[in-house]
């Protein structure tokens, strides 16, 4: 069954092309001496998993976690949702918990709950989702059909989907939380849109979590909203961190730089990754895949060493070069 494509999701032809890119930049690793670690894509370094606390408690969450757009959105297709539990088992054996989901992913919220019910070993992940409806009874109703697909008994994190009537869902998120249905806040933006909308939020609303846009190309987000969420003690998920797959079609045909093993990157996702989990004012990135050595890969920035401040700025002019 082909895949459903969006104007967001790569073709067939990016697809292959990829893929053979991937393992061609694998192959070559040893050149740089950053082979991946048992498989798994770590590089040389492996040692304890990469975490940063969420300030509104202390609590310490990996800083790689894991997407669901189109790539869990798989409908009834038991082969594809078997391809996905094998995904999610891979993403916990590396060391992740955050998984991020909406209403509007079509099946995926369903699709991670059949997974969830069928990974051995009862793994509980930071369970991450949002309301994307207007109106107060509507959002109520989406909320509970959410957790009866994930089969959670309340959510880590509940999320306003791109400002959707904020101030609607945001009393009622309040109200929850207070009540111990959920434990965390957060509204979310995307594509790189409505930032001044986001600040007033992050400034003025009692929110926990943000998420928006960042990546090694759209740093806009430097500007104002990651200083803000330090200010105010906001944890950050980021999302779109390849730009939808577009990094590796600009800048996979060449080279991995060999100063990327100063931070232990094993390959192009690994660094850009660590490039965005290395800003001081991030909890967390969420890249989103359909295969397990994708996953492998990108679970390898959950260790070794992070880019300091100096090797951040390296790491933008080598890509603006490129």
């Amino acid at each position: 069954m082909q895949e459903t494509q969006t104007r967001d999701s790569p073709g067939p032809c990016d697809r292959m092309r990829r893929m053979i890119t991937r393992r061609t930049l694998l192959g070559t690793l040893g050149a740089f001496g950053l082979a991946a670690a048992g498989g798994a894509g770590r590089g040389a370094a492996a040692g304890p998993v990469l975490t940063r606390a969420i300030p509104a408690g202390g609590e310490a969450l990996p800083v790689i976690g894991m997407g669901s757009w189109i790539t869990f959105d798989v409908g009834g297709d038991a082969a594809r949702r078997a391809a996905r539990a094998d995904v999610l088992r891979a993403f916990f054996e590396a060391g992740g918990t955050v998984i991020d989901s909406s209403p509007m992913y079509g099946s995926s919220e369903e699709v991670i709950g059949w997974c969830l019910g069928r990974i051995d070993g009862g793994r509980t992940p930071f369970a991450a989702t949002k309301v994307w409806t207007p109106g107060r009874w509507a959002g109520q109703q989406q909320m509970r059909h959410s957790a009866a697909l994930w089969a959670v008994p309340r959510f880590d994190l509940m999320q306003v989907h791109n400002l959707v009537d904020w101030q609607t869902h945001l009393e009622t998120l309040t109200a929850m939380k207070a009540a111990g249905a959920l434990r965390y806040i957060g509204v979310t933006t995307s594509h790189g849109r409505r930032h001044g909308a986001l600040a007033h939020i992050m400034e003025g609303q009692p929110v926990d979590f943000v998420q928006f846009t960042y990546n090694i190309l759209d740093r806009e987000a430097e500007r104002r909203l990651l200083p803000l969420a330090a200010e105010h003690g906001l944890a950050v998920i980021v999302n779109r961190p390849f730009r939808r797959g577009a990094l590796f079609d600009l800048f996979e045909r060449h080279p991995l730089p060999a100063f990327a093993r100063e931070f232990d990157a094993a390959n192009w996702a690994q660094f850009f990754l660590k490039f965005i989990v290395s800003h001081p004012a991030v909890t967390c990135a969420i890249p989103a895949t359909s295969r397990v050595d994708h996953m492998r890969e990108n679970m390898g920035a959950l260790y070794g060493r992070l880019p300091d401040a100096e090797m951040r700025a390296r790491m933008v002019r080598h890509v603006e070069a490129l």
